[in-house]
């Protein structure tokens, strides 16, 4: 551990589905407002090696980071948030942790001990606890612990987090989150429920420096007493953390309740500046008060659960507010959209976004969707199999193969206009097998693309395992469907266009991941821009 850096951990009580990503981006968004270099870190106590092969209707969206990990959700809220990318080391599963330590005791790295709990498993949650400070980069590394204390999963973290409290002491926080419900009946908010959640974590050997009361309704001093005096915690460390109407407000919620200077007091690090976010609040002024208003249909299969699209939902919000628009995001089922009622159900959408997605199960109508705004002349974005089932539609409908599609849903098909690498053609797994993380792509000079993006070559992230199959690529440019954005290494099409079409953009990368609140992604605020035009 480098003796410059501090540990901030982030545990949950009561309920799960708190708030601990967006409290802890929070935090590190006004900390780092006041110049300390901050990281976050998430330790899963689920025993995937990583969220890449869980149901999105399991865990939400897999989120994809530059050097190709498959990780949580959460660290999507720490890039929106920070503005910094995440990597590999800032998501960490109890199935990674069990693999490392099993692989060196069967590599005799242990000398023929026996292998336990404590201290093996504790030691490779703190190393990789402390990997993230190796290299002198961060002052401050946020580490959020997932599930709630109590869990029978998350224990050894709790006990790791107990162990670095006592081996560098002045160099660790534990902040609390927990839950302050209100009984309409009794008209009253309860705070037993967050005095059973700290005495669960005291029996574990860690006291909580501060607590975070997520609650719909404010907290009197009254309140705050009780509550610090039943937990141990001061009074000022009782932080109140009422439900927002956006995300985006927990920030400045936060440095209301002084949450970044409590910390910053219990670390003994100095203030150092006042933080500075007009550039947030400008951004939360605009969200709030837009000047336009459009419909976007979001096709997918995963709509019940919106946190399958996370990143999506985000970058359309982040898109809006560049060009002063309230996006209204409406939700389709693509198993819904047939032939028939395709008009009836988008006829009204100033834009229709394509989501991603693996099997067959709705493709169909999202190929129809596809179909309905070529035809249309609405602006059209496909994002990876969103952008397959453009091509798919193209060669069906424009080049007269009808029997077309992709060899992930019909490998005997005679038109595969998407196939599959060569690569992955041997694979057996499919756990982290994809091809994943950033990779370049040329852009066409004066396309739809490279006028988004202001550049001519660009670096995406990938999480996909089919390509469009370039023995097709002739046909398909000659009937106006364009190649604007290939790999330099590969030659595989990034992107395709069409040409007679005011907007018609599908891209093989994953944009959405890279889209931050100081950074709206500049494809996502083209195809608002020309949603609005079409409006």
């Amino acid at each position: 551990m480098s003796k410059s850096t501090k540990y901030i951990f982030v545990t949950g009580g009561v309920t799960s589905s708190l708030g601990k990503g967006i409290i802890s981006a929070s935090l590190a968004k006004l900390l780092q407002a006041r110049g300390y270099a901050v990281t976050i870190q998430k330790l899963d106590p689920y025993i995937n090696i990583d969220p890449g092969t869980l149901n999105p209707y399991e865990h939400g969206e897999c989120y994809v980071t530059d050097d190709g990990a498959e990780t949580d959700l959460d660290l999507g809220h720490y890039e929106r948030f920070l503005n910094v990318p995440t990597s590999q080391a800032n998501n960490i599963t109890t199935g990674r942790i069990y693999k490392n330590v099993i692989e060196k005791e069967r590599r005799g790295d242990y000398l023929g001990k026996t292998v336990q709990v404590i201290p093996h498993i504790t030691d490779e949650i703190k190393d990789r606890i402390q990997e993230l400070a190796s290299n002198g980069q961060y002052d401050i590394v946020i580490t959020e612990i997932g599930g709630t204390v109590g869990d029978i999963e998350s224990l050894p973290y709790v006990e790791a987090v107990r162990q670095m409290m006592w081996e560098f002491e002045d160099d660790c926080i534990v902040i609390h989150l927990t839950l302050i419900p209100y009984l309409s009946a009794a008209g009253e908010l309860k705070t037993k429920p967050t005095q059973h959640s700290v005495k669960a974590l005291l029996e574990l050997g860690v006291q909580p420096d501060i607590l975070c009361c997520r609650t719909e309704h404010p907290l009197d001093m009254a309140l705050r007493k009780k509550i610090a005096r039943f937990t141990n915690v001061s009074i000022n460390a009782v932080i109140e953390a009422k439900d927002a109407s956006t995300i985006y407000d927990v920030p400045l919620l936060m440095q209301a309740e002084e949450l970044d200077i409590v910390v910053l007091d219990k670390l003994g690090l100095s203030k150092k500046q006042v933080p500075d976010l007009t550039h947030w609040k400008d951004f939360l002024d605009k969200l709030k008060n837009p000047k336009h208003h459009i419909d976007v249909a979001l096709v997918g299969k995963y709509v019940e659960l919106k946190d399958s699209y996370k990143s999506i939902s985000e970058a359309l919000i982040h898109a809006g507010v560049a060009n002063n628009t309230k996006v209204n995001v409406h939700w389709i089922q693509s198993e819904t959209i047939t032939p028939n009622n395709s008009a009836k159900i988008l006829g009204d959408m100033d834009g229709i976004l394509v989501a991603p997605g693996f099997g067959s199960r709705g493709i169909a109508g999202k190929i129809e969707a596809v179909r309905y705004a070529r035809t249309s002349n609405t602006p059209f974005f496909g994002i990876c199999l969103g952008m397959q089932c453009a091509v798919i539609e193209f060669a069906r409908n424009v080049l007269g193969h009808t029997d077309a599609h992709t060899m992930e849903i019909n490998p005997e098909t005679a038109h595969p206009v998407i196939s599959m690498m060569e690569e992955q053609k041997t694979l057996k797994n499919l756990g982290g097998t994809m091809r994943l993380g950033a990779y370049d792509c040329h852009l066409k000079p004066s396309s739809n693309i490279a006028n988004a993006y202001h550049a001519d070559k660009i670096s995406e992230r990938h999480r996909h395992r089919f390509e469009l199959n370039n023995d097709y690529l002739e046909a398909l440019e000659a009937a106006g469907m364009v190649a604007t954005g290939k790999n330099p290494e590969t030659g595989l099409v990034e992107v395709v266009e069409v040409q007679s079409h005011p907007w018609f953009v599908g891209v093989q990368f994953h944009p959405e991941y890279k889209s931050t609140v100081d950074n709206p992604h500049p494809l996502f605020t083209a195809f608002i821009f020309a949603a609005l035009k079409n409006k």
